[in-house]
């Protein structure tokens, strides 16, 4: 279904089975396979392609030379009916690829809201994105890659499958990351190490003084009181009753599969 206040410039192809609500712009050359289905007021600019089963939200803008919702590239994938669903008003900037999942994880890539994706970088299949994150250019998620909510993802970083990027996170150029990296840290390197808190933008997103200095605090008790993490959880969980921020930390730590960096 296509909605009569949608506008397609004439040498851009729809395929039918393609829905596009009110507002939706879809630019010339570009390419809306079946099976896709665009939010109100998304603009498509020229020459993007995408293909479904996809399902983006409202407002986004996604610029030309971005491919969107193709087959992944995981060599197991057999042309099952994966999925690739997008929020609301991101931004994706030009031949930034996102592909759709597998059915070894659910078959499904989620991208939340308030997100932008600079030039060239791509989310591999089954990744999970939460809101208002950065990826700068050439930033580069492999499969199975979980980031949490305002993660900064700096240019030509690298993120190994199955990884999971904590909220608030602020992630130096040209990393290599092989680990999980918990909340609020700041981290860079081949391989990337821990450099700190992001102090800078928990202050920016309204975390008061008592909050960060918690944070800080348990920064140190991984990092530098010489604990095992699972001696440090510990800790971490009595703190958290006092401070709900450190929340975050419990959840990451219960859920952390791939070990920490270090």
């Amino acid at each position: 279904m296509i909605h009569e206040s949608a506008q397609i410039h004439p040498t851009a192809v729809v395929e039918d089975g393609v829905t596009l609500a009110a507002n939706v712009k879809i630019g010339a050359f570009s390419y809306i396979g079946s099976g896709v289905e665009i939010g109100e007021g998304t603009e498509v600019k020229t020459h993007v392609v995408i293909k479904g089963p996809t399902k983006i939200g409202r407002d986004n803008k996604i610029f030309q030379f971005a491919s969107i919702g193709e087959e992944c590239q995981d060599l197991k994938y057999a042309g099952e009916p994966t999925t690739l669903e997008i929020g609301d008003r991101n931004t994706i900037r030009e031949s930034v690829t996102m592909h759709r999942g597998t059915v070894q994880d659910g078959g499904h890539t989620l991208v939340g809201s308030d997100n932008l994706f600079m030039i060239n970088a791509h989310v591999a299949h089954d990744c999970i994105i939460g809101d208002r994150c950065i990826f700068a250019n050439n930033a580069t998620l492999a499969g199975h890659v979980t980031v949490g909510d305002f993660a900064i993802v700096g240019g030509m970083t690298a993120i190994h499958q199955f990884c999971t990027i904590g909220s608030h996170c602020m992630l130096g150029g040209g990393s290599i990351v092989v680990k999980d990296v918990p909340p609020f840290v700041m981290a860079q390197g081949n391989h990337c190490a821990p450099f700190g808190i992001n102090v800078e933008g928990l202050k920016r997103r309204g975390f008061d003084k008592p909050a960060i200095k918690a944070i800080r605090s348990v920064y140190k008790e991984v990092y530098r009181s010489g604990k095992t993490l699972e001696e440090a959880k510990k800790q971490i969980a009595e703190m958290a009753k006092d401070e709900e921020a450190l929340q975050l930390f419990v959840e990451f730590f219960d859920n952390s599969s791939r070990g920490i960096i270090r």
